[in-house]
């Protein structure tokens, strides 16, 4: 595995949902407990609205309806892109696991 795939696969997925997570803070702590449901939701949407296949786009609607459709559409995105953030962490995290069991065997010469 290349340095560049390392990356991409690892420090990327976990960096981003680290900086999603300082983001939307704010947003999910009510009287000093933090949502989880809420802020799993949010740092999903960025995940998730690049893997819909279906958008809903309303015609001849009023602006209530469109901004209706627009909530779920980014409900929707939030809950595919909660699954899919759960996937490249668990991915990252065995690669980590990987990498550092090759470091190992290398550093102890084991054979492999």
């Amino acid at each position: 595995m290349s340095v560049g795939e390392f990356l991409r696969k690892t420090v990327v997925p976990v960096i981003s949902v680290a900086l999603l997570y300082l983001l939307f803070r704010p947003l999910c702590v009510e009287q000093g407990v933090m949502e989880w449901p809420r802020m799993i939701l949010l740092i999903g949407i960025p995940f998730g609205i690049q893997k819909m296949f279906l958008w809903l786009v309303p015609w001849g609607m009023g602006i209530g309806e469109m901004i209706g459709i627009l909530a779920v559409n980014l409900l929707v995105g939030g809950v595919i892109g909660s699954v899919v953030m759960g996937w490249r962490l668990l991915v990252a995290i065995v690669i980590l696991a990987k990498a550092v069991v090759a470091c190992l065997r290398r550093v102890i010469r084991i054979p492999g």
